[in-house]
């Protein structure tokens, strides 16, 4: 119980107004599920930069709890924002605050955390969704992997023709982790790689998590290991991190790594030669579209592709597109990276 206090006390201080340069009359409320998580952290100062001189967007931080995230919305609600932006802590939480978004006729658009479908549907007119189709992830680090290990014989150790890898899983149950897993293991299958698992880990995005993890990996299995597969950046980085202080990437020492969402450290480990690959998360124009839409919404429109400027599909989504980075294309987003944060 005095956690559950501590938490929603907590999140009253993290809801800083933090208003974007604009007019006064259309505010929008953004809660995300955690404002440390980069990828989140990137797509809030797009969604802030666009928002300037056209409406005032107040920030809440979830804390990576329902619970919180919960209490910060009822607040959006409270003050009567004219929309409303959710990246949900948990996908199942959606139904609930359509329900009451709905009631008091506030239109809603959620992102990077798809809701159900059932959920989007009990408000078809103003109800949306921006995010990515997180099956494209995991055939993209497929292919990366993939493209190097048929190129790179060497690749397989122990010569047994089999690919020996290690997973790093964002959190049980969320639809980025599921897809971006089995999909990249689909991948690597369709293209004639035999797969065999070393170990997997949840490490719920986090870098030191992942960095914990793998240490203990390699202190059991290190010899076994041939390529390790993240579901976000900041694991692979983590991994990353371990696998340096036990002699890789010095002296030919090689492990490829691959990632998700091109963060600007990501980018530098690409550089620097010890990411493989990684799946851009497009955070520039998720934000863009997160904010055109909300705006449209806030001021009473209903939304089109050509007032937003990104397709609406289904009348309830927009679909950004990941693009694969590595070696041969990364420095055509450092700038970009740099700019919004990331």
């Amino acid at each position: 119980m005095r956690k559950k206090i501590l938490l929603i006390f907590i999140s009253l201080i993290m809801m800083v107004p933090i208003f974007s340069t604009g007019s006064k009359e259309l505010v929008i409320g953004c809660s995300v599920y955690k404002y440390e998580d980069p990828f989140i952290s990137g797509t809030r100062a797009v969604i802030s930069e666009t928002a300037k001189n056209k409406a005032s967007v107040i920030f809440a931080d979830g804390l990576n709890s329902q619970t919180v995230q919960n209490n910060s919305i009822d607040n959006f609600f409270n003050q009567k924002v004219s929309a409303l932006i959710i990246n949900p802590v948990d996908r199942a939480s959606a139904g609930s605050i359509i329900r009451k978004a709905k009631e008091l006729n506030i239109p809603t658009v959620f992102f990077n955390r798809e809701p159900f479908v059932e959920d989007l549907k009990i408000w078809n007119d103003k109800t949306y969704y921006v995010g990515s189709i997180a099956k494209d992830s995991g055939l993209m680090q497929a292919k990366i992997i993939a493209d190097y290990w048929l190129s790179h014989p060497e690749a397989d150790i122990n010569g047994d023709g089999l690919l020996q890898y290690v997973i790093f899983r964002g959190e049980a149950g969320n639809q980025d982790t599921e897809l971006r897993s089995e999909y990249c293991l689909q991948g690597l299958t369709k293209r004639g790689i035999k797969c065999d698992k070393v170990a997997s880990s949840t490490s719920y995005w986090n870098r030191a998590k992942a960095q914990n993890a793998m240490t203990s990996i390699l202190i059991s299995k290190g010899s076994s290991i041939e390529v390790v597969i993240a579901n976000n950046d900041e694991m692979a980085l983590g991994a990353i991190d371990a696998l340096k202080v036990n002699g890789y990437f010095t002296n030919d020492k090689f492990m490829p790594v691959v990632g998700v969402d091109a963060t600007a450290s990501a980018l530098q480990a690409i550089e620097n030669g010890t990411l493989l690959g990684t799946v851009l998360n497009d955070s520039h124009n998720q934000g863009r579209a997160i904010f055109n839409l909300a705006y449209e919404l806030a001021k009473g429109n209903i939304p089109t592709s050509k007032s937003i400027g990104y397709t609406i599909s289904e009348g309830r989504y927009v679909w950004i597109p990941y693009k694969i980075v590595d070696k041969s294309n990364f420095r055509e987003y450092i700038d970009k990276t740099e700019t919004i944060g990331l």
